[in-house]
């Protein structure tokens, strides 16, 4: 039994200002530079979680909300960043 089914949703083209897309890459100049520095403590975080969960069996929590904040940031930035959303990106590990 075929049904055909349709879905109805509005372009994130629509609207976008050129301007933005223009210069974007200027935009996301400080979320790199503030990632940069995330990213290096979240892979010095990563390496003692490695340690400790080999020793305790389990991922201490504040470490794993760190490095899973810094990989939502850095998403969030990439996203922007390749004209997939034109939602400027907070500087922070939540949300």
């Amino acid at each position: 039994d075929y049904r055909e089914e349709r879905v109805d949703f509005r372009s994130a083209l629509d609207g976008r200002a050129r301007l933005s897309v223009a210069f974007r890459f200027l935009l996301v100049i400080p979320q790199i530079v503030a990632l940069f520095f995330v990213q290096i403590a979240a892979g010095i975080v990563q390496l003692v979680a490695f340690f400790a969960v080999l020793i305790t069996g389990r991922w201490p929590e504040g470490m794993r909300r760190f490095v899973v904040g810094a990989m939502r940031w850095t998403l969030r930035v990439n996203a922007y960043w390749l004209l997939l959303t034109d939602e400027y990106p907070p500087f922070t590990l939540t949300e």
